[in-house]
């Protein structure tokens, strides 16, 4: 069985280069709807059972978008749990002023996840953003037996795509951060229980530009 993942398209905010998180959203950039009408068509002959998206507004739209591009509609169903990493205080914040103001924390979420602690900016510990994204992908996968398609968010899909495939804390920034409207493959296997194989990661050859803006935007 095939999980696919993608992250937003791009936002008014990550050009401005604030966080977003959790609560935090904007609009689309202008140039994202054609980026995600490129995605759709990479992906429109997948047969896909079911398309779960983050709440967000950001996620909601590029689902939407990717539907209209696809040979066979199918259902979006709406999650809280594929929801973006809780940033806390910085979420609206301008990234470049928060790291200096938080640079270990900061490199930490970047580079160190199993020593990250955002409690000083009140964020959610990303043992629950794991938690919470794999109960969501395993609750699906167990619901379904085609493809599936996940759209979510830079910081917390990015490590909850690695942890699916039995990654440690230490290994989920090894691979970078995903890239707008790019597309990650996992294989289940027959009996659906974790770990999953990746057979493609973070794959933007579809898009014209491919130039990555913040993955933790």
């Amino acid at each position: 069985m095939q999980l696919y993942f993608t992250r937003h398209g791009k936002t008014e905010w990550n050009q401005a280069r604030r966080f977003q998180g959790m609560m935090g959203d904007s609009p689309l950039l202008p140039e994202s709807y054609q980026e995600i009408q490129l995605l759709g068509d990479a992906i429109a002959d997948v047969p896909f059972e079911k398309i779960y998206s983050s709440t967000s507004l950001r996620a909601r739209t590029t689902a939407q978008g990717i539907v209209e591009r696809l040979k066979q509609p199918v259902e979006i169903v709406y999650t809280e749990g594929l929801r973006e990493l809780g940033l806390g205080d910085l979420e609206g914040q301008f990234i470049d002023e928060m790291q200096a103001k938080y640079p270990q924390e900061l490199s930490d979420l970047r580079h160190h996840l199993d020593r990250y602690d955002p409690t000083i900016f009140q964020g959610e510990p990303i043992e629950d953003a794991l938690k919470r994204i794999e109960t969501v992908v395993m609750t699906a996968v167990q619901a379904h037996n085609g493809p599936l398609l996940f759209v979510g968010h830079g910081a917390s899909l990015t490590a909850a795509i690695q942890w699916l495939t039995g990654k440690e804390l230490a290994q989920l920034r090894e691979q970078g951060g995903l890239v707008n409207n790019s597309l990650t493959i996992l294989e289940t296997g027959t009996d659906k229980q974790l770990p999953f194989e990746m057979t493609c990661w973070n794959d933007a050859s579809f898009l014209k530009n491919q130039d990555s803006l913040d993955a933790l935007l």
